[in-house]
């Protein structure tokens, strides 16, 4: 896990020199530094945490709300300077560190050449950049399994960086569901229920073995606990971090950035709306009475804020970035 530190004068002269020198060349390698940054660390009590984007899903902006008139929705998009048709979800990960364990929340998109999505997928070497040796992760959190919270782990030649005991921690409904999912409530683009389907199906084969199922709460590390939600799928589970009088929730797929202001908006991905709309409200609830900060799978990187009330609704404020 990188230093937590602050630069240096000399430091900054440094990086600023080793950009300028690999920003023009060894295209497509992970560097150190990057011109638009991949990675975002936090710190929480005793745990470091590292939020890193997998990058970006250019989606239909109707994943958004397909419950509500499309006027009403493009209108919030161009309040927000959106454009109205597609727009691109960010995609972020979560590394963790609490005592002698090292945990991945989530794992990234992977690389799904017939769905056409060349930008997310870049977990693994974003990793690498960070310092982060496959083989030094001892668990991982699945919030659930979509596939773009579990591909990256079927990219090829990744099982064989993991170690032997890699535990694997996913609530048991969730892998209950994915032995036969119900699409009938959803609104996705064609072709991505048969990838989800596909994905989960091959995902289970390759790591059933590893699994460690949990009912509705499991402790994973000191001060990281996993909970399951239910809602967006029938195992889906938030991470809550605690630590020194700090507290930080990995939200997953719970909250996307239009749930602030319209919490009942229904997301494309819901397989039980009405149900995930409840567990937003509740964990949005939860957040502006707590006070602690929120990192969620699809809000813009590096995704760390606050949760305000607003009246009925809510509001996002975002993290100042410390650098």
């Amino acid at each position: 896990m990188p230093c937590l530190r602050r630069r240096s004068e000399g430091d900054e002269h440094e990086l600023e020199t080793k950009m300028s020198l690999e920003n023009t060349a060894h295209t497509g390698r992970p560097r150190l530094d990057e011109l638009v940054p991949s990675r975002y660390a936090v710190q929480v009590g005793e745990i470091e945490v590292l939020v890193v984007s997998d990058g970006v899903l250019p989606l239909p902006t109707a994943m958004l709300g397909h419950n509500i008139d499309p006027a009403v929705r493009a209108a919030w998009l161009k309040d927000m300077f959106l454009p109205v048709d597609a727009f691109d979800w960010a995609l972020n990960v979560v590394v963790v560190r609490s005592g002698d364990q090292t945990i991945l929340l989530d794992a990234g998109l992977g690389i799904d050449p017939d769905l056409h999505l060349p930008r997310a997928g870049q977990l693994i070497k974003r990793l690498e950049a960070a310092g982060i040796d496959l083989a030094s992760v001892t668990d991982v959190v699945l919030t659930h399994m979509h596939m773009d919270h579990i591909g990256g782990l079927l990219v090829d030649g990744v099982k064989d960086q993991l170690r032997p005991d890699l535990r694997i921690h996913v609530a048991a409904a969730e892998v209950k569901f994915w032995e036969a999912p119900d699409f009938s409530r959803v609104s996705m683009p064609p072709g991505f229920p048969d990838a989800l389907r596909a994905t989960a199906k091959r995902f289970a084969k390759e790591y059933h073995s590893q699994f460690r199922l949990f009912d509705d709460e499991h402790e994973v590390a000191p001060g990281v606990v996993v909970h399951r939600t239910g809602g967006h799928t029938p195992g889906h589970s938030v991470i809550r971090l605690a630590s020194g009088g700090d507290r930080l929730m990995f939200a997953g797929d719970a909250v996307f950035a239009v749930g602030f202001e319209h919490p009942d908006w229904y997301n494309g991905f819901e397989h039980d709306p009405e149900e995930a709309v409840r567990v937003r409200l509740r964990l949005l609830r939860e957040l502006a009475d707590t006070g602690e900060q929120l990192v969620a799978t699809h809000l813009p990187f590096p995704s760390v804020g606050r949760v305000a009330a607003d009246g009925d609704a809510f509001r996002w404020v975002a993290a100042f970035w410390d650098y």
